[in-house]
């Protein structure tokens, strides 16, 4: 959708409309057509559309608002102008537009609120839903050293050099072109210049009609320039048209301001959807074949831990909650369970061995919270010792059996804690 339909309402009830396509550059892309609204419509479905409305029902001034008004600038503004108009600002709608960075006024576009719904209805009724609409005169070429005018059929639009375009009914075209001559700060004074150019756009009827009062003010500037347009001034009106877009005041403010349909959004972010709609398909592919693999995971691992709790928990065949009756098992094995595990009874024996020399630990075995012991000593006295300091520590210690090896002595001591 980077190409516009750029529609000319007509000035009087009944008239035709005008209407061409042009590319976002102001490139026409689709020659001028005339006729009724409703031919236009077909070429509406598939662009933007910029609806351009009669100069002369548009008033283009500026206003003195606060910059910091911000949103409440619309507030402002009819009562800024309220001196310089002459209708009841209850009936006027105002359009506010962009202050340039360097001006102290905000430029600000006044219609009748009758002539907005005149011309909404007739699109509507057309089956046109505009985007844009601005008053002819928005469009009206700008140049910094020379002054424009168009001459139409009803009306003469000027815009002198940096200022903003007045429209005047044709019948005025005098004080129209007075208008265009520079002001006394903007005359360069030298020998052979009088001051800026013209160049005036016009219609060859309008020029056959009107050329002899253009002529008597020609001295008033620094050279006229001439041109027809032969198809009316639509044309030049599109190549204003990407300036317009940036600058110009777009009288589709509220209460005008179009509500964007189901429609027009879907078109919109239709690809957008359409790549959402993608990546949530794909996510959940992903999350589906991920939970797939980890629930395969999940049974291997399950297998793994029923065979290793078989084989470190012999004659234990019921292997539900497996983790951590191994957990608890290992805990008792390590001691961390106070004074029953085999930690704590290796502790024991190392503190009463201490104050015991001679002794050689041979084998132990751990079973049921007692720690089993083959231990050698030089004499039965020497193990006797180490079972009353294992006593005195609150162990119980047994010496279970006992006979001379050599020139040692070999027993088997119990320990276990004391109940």
């Amino acid at each position: 959708m980077a190409d516009w339909l750029l529609i000319r309402l007509p000035h009087e009830p009944g008239a035709f409309a005008s209407w061409l396509v042009a590319d976002t550059a102001g490139r026409i892309v689709t020659a001028q057509h005339d006729g009724p609204l409703q031919q236009a419509a077909a070429l509406a479905a598939s662009r933007r559309v910029c609806a351009l409305v009669p100069a002369v029902d548009v008033v283009i001034a500026e206003a003195d608002v606060p910059i910091k008004s911000g949103t409440r600038v619309q507030q402002v503004v009819p009562f800024a102008l309220e001196e310089q108009l002459a209708e009841d600002v209850e009936n006027l709608h105002f359009a506010v537009g962009k202050r340039p960075p360097d001006a102290v006024r905000t430029p600000v576009a006044v219609v009748s609120r009758a002539s907005m719904d005149q011309w909404l209805e007739q699109l509507r009724d057309a089956g046109i839903e505009p985007d844009t609409l601005f008053a002819e005169s928005e469009l009206i070429p700008s140049n910094p050293g020379q002054a424009v005018g168009l001459l139409d059929v009803d009306c003469a639009i000027v815009r002198p050099a940096g200022r903003l375009p007045v429209t005047m009914p044709i019948g005025a075209l005098a004080e129209a072109l007075e208008l265009l001559r520079p002001r006394s700060d903007e005359t360069v004074a030298t020998a052979d210049r009088t001051g800026q150019g013209l160049v005036l756009y016009t219609g060859a009827a309008e020029w056959h009609e009107h050329s002899q009062e253009v002529e008597t003010i020609r001295d008033r500037f620094d050279g006229i320039k001439v041109q027809l347009l032969t198809d009316g001034p639509l044309a030049l009106f599109a190549q204003r048209l990407p300036e317009a877009l940036a600058h110009a005041i777009n009288l589709l403010q509220p209460p005008y301001a179009p509500a964007a349909s189901l429609a027009q959004s879907w078109k919109v972010w239709r690809a957008a959807a359409v790549l959402l709609g993608a990546l949530v398909g794909l996510h959940a592919i992903g999350n589906a074949v991920e939970l797939a693999v980890l629930g395969h995971a999940e049974r291997r691992v399950n297998v793994a831990i029923e065979r290793t709790f078989r084989a470190a928990m012999p004659g234990e065949r019921n292997a539900v909650d497996a983790r951590n009756r191994m957990e608890q098992r290992l805990e008792s094995l390590r001691g961390g369970a106070g004074r029953s595990g085999l930690l704590a009874a290796l502790g024991a024996l190392a503190q009463a061995r201490a104050t015991v020399e001679g002794t050689v630990l041979q084998a132990l075995t751990f079973r049921d919270g007692a720690l089993e012991l083959r231990i050698t000593a030089p004499s039965p006295e020497v193990l006797d010792r180490l079972s009353r300091n294992l006593r005195a520590i609150g162990w119980e210690a047994d010496l279970t059996a006992g006979s001379a090896v050599g020139s040692h002595y070999e027993g088997r001591m119990q320990i276990k804690p004391r109940a």
